[in-house]
Order: structure tokens, then sequence, then C-alpha cells
């Protein structure tokens, strides 16, 4: 089974993507491979976000890794909160902050369209790939179901009338900004193995 170094210590992400490659990629995470360094993400879009991650396993580690961004864009905000999406409130990684900031953004505007958007920065003996998937929804008004983390408790995919929180993790793989993302990757993977 090949081995793929995934830069996050995110156990949520790590789970989701880890069920979506199956078993023929067994991933590992940072704390995995002894890496304990926070990873700055200084760019100015998810590609570079993702870019950064995976170059610095990549540089530091010589192990074939990806790196990924993902954040909420809503049509109303400017696409914001975009890439500051885990730390809109200020604090990185307070999903209840972050929630309650977009819903008070949002009061009184009827334009409530939003997408996820995932990028993927894969590093795979020495050359970049970037393979990205997004899916397209709306915010509600208020929070529904516990399932999943971040804004999925606000975030309504098109076609559905449940939140991302609202489905079991196979339902949400199926869809999923981060399952589109990570099925190129997949399909990327296999016809390289």
């Amino acid at each position: 089974m090949e081995q793929l170094v995934f830069a996050t210590n995110n156990t949520h992400k790590l789970e989701e993507v880890q069920a979506m490659a199956g078993n023929k990629i067994k991933l590992l995470s940072l704390n995995d491979i002894g890496c304990y360094d926070d990873i700055a993400e200084t760019g100015s879009t998810f590609n570079e976000n993702a870019s950064l991650k995976s170059h610095y396993i990549y540089d530091r580690y010589k192990l074939n890794c990806f790196g990924d961004d993902s954040g909420l864009e809503i049509n109303a905000l400017g696409n914001q909160p975009g890439i500051y999406s885990a730390r809109y409130a200020g604090t990185h990684g307070n999903h209840e902050a972050n929630i309650d900031k977009v819903l008070k953004k949002l009061h009184g505007l009827t334009d409530r369209s939003a997408r996820f958007r995932t990028v993927i920065s894969l590093m795979w003996n020495g050359a970049e790939y970037f393979f990205e998937g997004v899916v397209e929804g709306s915010i509600r008004k208020e929070r529904s179901g516990t399932a999943g983390f971040g804004y999925d408790p606000i975030f309504q995919p098109d076609g559905y009338d449940i939140t991302f929180a609202e489905m079991s993790m196979d339902e949400k793989n199926r869809i999923s900004h981060r399952s589109r993302a990570v099925d190129l990757l997949v399909a990327f993977l296999k016809n390289d193995l």
C-alpha cells in the first residue's frame, strides 16, 4: 500500500480523506512523520496555501505528500470568508464564533448563495499537481445538525434540503468539495501507482 503524507493534524479532515481514498493509499498525518511545526498559511489564495504546505513537507522530509486549503465563499460578502474561513472571527478553529459572524453579516440579506472550495497541492516524485473541488449551496439562517465541523451546520448544498451537519459522513463525502478534489487526487494516484 502506498503511503502518502497529508499535511494536516486535523483528525476530521484525515478521517474524511482516508474514507474516500479507500485501501489503495495509507494516509499519514504530520504527527505520524514527527512534524510538529505549525505550517504558516501566508498565501493569498487557496492554491498558494495548499502549495506552501506540500512544499514544506516535501522539502524537509522528501516524502510524497499533499496539502489542502479549503474555505467557504459567500457571494453577498465578496467571497468572504475565503482563505480566512478557519479564523474568520479572529481565533483559529473557533467554529461557533465563525458561524455567528457569518450569520450576523448575512442578517437581512436575501442573497445567501455560497460555495465550499478545496484546493489540493500534491507533491509527487518531485512534481506538483493541483486538484480542485467545489460544491455550490446556500447559507441557512440558523444552525441545523451536529455532524461534521466548521460551517457544516449552516451550509445547505444545492439539491438538498438538509445541511452538511445533518448528513452522515458517507453522504457528505459523496458530494463535498473535499471529496471532489480528493476523487481527482485518487484518480491521478491510481493511474500512477
